[in-house]
């Protein structure tokens, strides 16, 4: 007789935990209101007093604010979902393939799938070691730490808790700062050089957080301009050849500066007529690269030109689940897996 558990593999017991931010469930009003409420109640996020956000929160913001922002989501929606959900769940599937004898899951801070059900999932299939991947390249208590607060929490409730790891971050490291040259020097393969003609710029735009952030010792703005010091050199850039800025500003506080859609309408105005924009703080395209920079921030660009100057704007897609974006994920995930190994 055939002993079929000797035939049966046995399940791992090692597993990467991807995270990203989240999106509503649908391009609906009350989808993004949801979403918005248990985004922006996290004190990672906003980091005022409750007694002055929570009334701002309830009394203004999700009354007036989700039924503008479905339809900017609906706008970007694919046929699959929401693409920064599409994209992630694709980077997962392709690990998967990658890292041999390791689990791959994802799950979102916000939304669905959360990681307090991602991560009971993995406890309850025998999961013994878990490495978390936060997928945000610049450390931020905003998502890098609020990501981790919701790991904690979901352990918090299991009895059994894995040995844990979690990557902080990965704004320099070479697997990444070449996976992001790459992408963009094939861009640039297919298309052309923006200053080719000697009229263009690279604008390198990250996402922004509170200037209050950075002064508490958020070492973001740091991260953020060693990347793109590094992607610059990765890419042989001369100094006037880019910029960089920050993108996303919400409210009438501060932020990190400079902004990326003043700065690009200075651009024009100032005679590049050529500009090429791209995002490597974003793991994967969503509302903020798709809407915000390939639009809005294209219009105001190319609006900004003098009359009859024609110009030319071009968003260089995030990484996504591009081979590039795999390559580097893997060697990162590698050794944070097994460079201690018992």
């Amino acid at each position: 007789m055939t002993n079929q558990a000797a035939h049966t593999p046995e399940p791992s017991r090692t597993a990467v935990l991807l995270i990203n931010t989240g999106s509503p469930e649908a391009p609906t009003a009350p989808a993004v209101r949801d979403y918005l409420a248990q985004f922006l109640s996290d004190r990672r996020v906003v980091e005022l007093p409750p007694t002055k956000w929570l009334p701002i929160l309830h009394g203004i913001i999700l009354r007036t604010r989700p039924a503008k922002s479905a339809a900017r989501y609906r706008g970007v929606w694919t046929d699959e979902g929401s693409p920064l959900i599409v994209h992630t769940r694709r980077t997962a599937e392709a690990l998967g393939l990658r890292l041999e004898g390791v689990r791959v899951a994802w799950a979102m801070c916000y939304g669905k799938p959360s990681i307090e059900s991602v991560v009971r999932e993995l406890v309850e299939s025998g999961v013994e070691r878990l490495l978390v991947l936060p997928m945000f390249a610049q450390y931020a208590a905003q998502t890098n730490a609020a990501a981790c607060d919701a790991v904690f929490r979901a352990l918090m409730k299991e009895r059994r808790v894995p040995a844990l790891r979690v990557v902080r971050g990965y704004h320099r490291e070479p697997a990444y700062v070449r996976a992001v040259a790459r992408h963009v020097e094939d861009f640039w393969a297919r298309e052309g050089r923006p200053f080719d003609a000697g009229d263009g710029k690279l604008m390198v735009s990250f996402h922004g957080i509170p200037q209050a952030s950075s002064d508490l010792g958020d070492p973001y703005e740091k991260e953020c301009r060693e990347t793109a010091r590094a992607l610059a050199d990765a890419l042989g850039l001369a100094d006037d050849q880019w910029v960089m800025s920050f993108q996303s500003r919400f409210g009438r506080d501060e932020w990190l500066k400079p902004y990326t859609l003043p700065l690009a309408e200075e651009l024009a105005r100032s005679g590049v007529k050529r500009l090429d924009v791209v995002c490597p703080g974003f793991a994967a395209d969503c509302l903020e690269t798709i809407e915000e920079i390939d639009d809005e921030l294209r219009e105001a660009f190319l609006a900004a030109r003098p009359a009859g100057d024609e110009g030319r704007f071009r968003y260089i897609p995030a990484l996504n689940a591009s081979a590039e974006a795999i390559d580097a994920y893997v060697e990162i995930l590698e050794r944070e897996l097994w460079s201690d190994k018992a």
